[in-house]
């Protein structure tokens, strides 16, 4: 576990996550689309199912989860931001399916990718060292859940889903996301916990930190791209 967080492994992972984002940010395809494209009714363990893999597997929403809880020690304060992200991105998860409420998405994804640049940036207390203040920590978290969640509704609004079921099947598609936040979680915990009782989490804090800045900005630039692109 030691050498997982050496500066070179670290600055792999952020490399390998930074060009893989086109692939992994919110993206759902082969027999996942094809169920979602033929959907009609209630499917209660599927879209559970489907919910939970794309957080599991959502490089944007765990690069943004990792520098969330970067500096939280204690489980209340893990359980308080934690909770902020998960209201955020239920509300506009939920209305944006269910109310149709359409937004770009790449401009969506761009600020998903700035959302992962803050966290990160405020990890480094680069708010209080440039600007001589810091935005309230968990209204930031709350306020870019719910862009996150609006990423979620325009993946799932390309699927034009049918009415019937509908409710049904976005209230579990976010439980579903909800569950797989929680493994997530679980999993980045430990290895945050087994990486802080080394003497390498102090001096490799900042690193981690500038990477995880960098994946950010990738993810917001090739989203910026993609917009400019499209109006072309």
């Amino acid at each position: 576990m030691r050498g997982m967080f050496e500066p070179r492994r670290l600055a792999r992972l952020a490399t390998l996550a930074a060009m893989s984002a086109p692939l992994w940010a919110h993206g759902m395809a082969g027999k996942d689309a094809d169920f979602l494209k033929q959907s009609a009714g209630a499917h209660i363990g599927p879209f559970l199912y489907l919910g939970a893999k794309h957080m599991v597997t959502g490089y944007d929403h765990l690069l943004f989860l990792f520098g969330v809880i970067f500096f939280l020690y204690k489980m209340r304060d893990v359980a308080v931001y934690v909770t902020c992200f998960a209201l955020g991105h239920s509300i506009t998860l939920l209305a944006g399916v269910l109310s149709g409420i359409h937004v770009n998405p790449f401009l969506v994804d761009a600020i998903i990718g700035l959302s992962v640049v803050y966290k990160a940036f405020d990890n480094l207390d680069g708010f209080k060292t440039l600007f001589g203040f810091q935005p309230n920590p968990k209204a930031m978290v709350l306020l870019f859940g719910l862009f996150h969640g609006f990423g979620l509704a325009t993946k799932l609004q390309e699927f034009k889903l049918s009415s019937n079921g509908l409710v049904a099947n976005m209230i579990s598609f976010n439980v579903g996301v909800e569950m797989g936040q929680l493994i997530a979680l679980s999993i980045i915990l430990l290895a945050m916990t087994m990486w802080r009782r080394t003497s390498g989490f102090a001096r490799h804090a900042v690193l981690a930190n500038v990477l995880v800045m960098t994946a950010g900005f990738v993810l917001m630039g090739y989203k910026l791209t993609g917009y400019w692109m499209e109006r072309a």
